[in-house]
């Protein structure tokens, strides 16, 4: 039974992502990437990585796959073309899928088993990024905070003009 989840899993998130890259309707490909994304995200629920498959679907989804969306419909022209099938992508793809299935068949360490972990919690991410690295986490609280006041004023002056 598990294995048959996985296996439609996998076979939503391939299948979404073929149709990412095929379908000629740009909006249709935005969506079925974001469908692909939720696969993705699955997985790593799947895998017990409970924060990863959050950060998935929050900013991937949350985030990347909508403004791809946005910008698709703020930028459509009224005689948009079909775009076409682009074989030398597939013929990329296919080289590195080979490519990297090769490494790690040859790696030398799939043969050594790896150390015995404790699991990672949100909690314990927590306590790191509050103790270990809490200079950079404010370093980047406060940069965020400048794009963002700088894109507050930028978007002001605009609407002066």
């Amino acid at each position: 039974m598990i294995n048959i989840a996985f296996f439609i899993i996998a076979a939503l998130t391939l299948g979404s992502a073929l149709a990412a890259a095929t379908n000629p309707k740009l909006m249709h490909a935005a969506l079925s990437f974001a469908i692909a994304f939720v696969g993705v995200s699955t997985l790593f629920f799947w895998l017990g990585a409970e924060f990863v498959g959050l950060v998935q679907i929050f900013v991937y989804i949350g985030a990347v796959a909508v403004l791809i969306v946005f910008t698709i419909l703020l930028t459509r022209r009224e005689g948009e073309q079909l775009r076409g099938f682009n074989w030398s992508g597939v013929v990329v793809a296919l080289a590195v899928f080979a490519g990297l299935v090769w490494s790690i068949l040859k790696s030398p360490s799939m043969s050594i088993l790896p150390p015995e972990v404790s699991p990672l919690t949100v909690k314990r991410i927590g306590e790191v990024l509050m103790s270990d690295y809490v200079w950079p986490l404010m370093g980047v609280g406060v940069l965020l905070t400048v794009a963002l006041l700088g894109a507050l004023i930028l978007a002001m002056e605009d609407k002066r003009e």
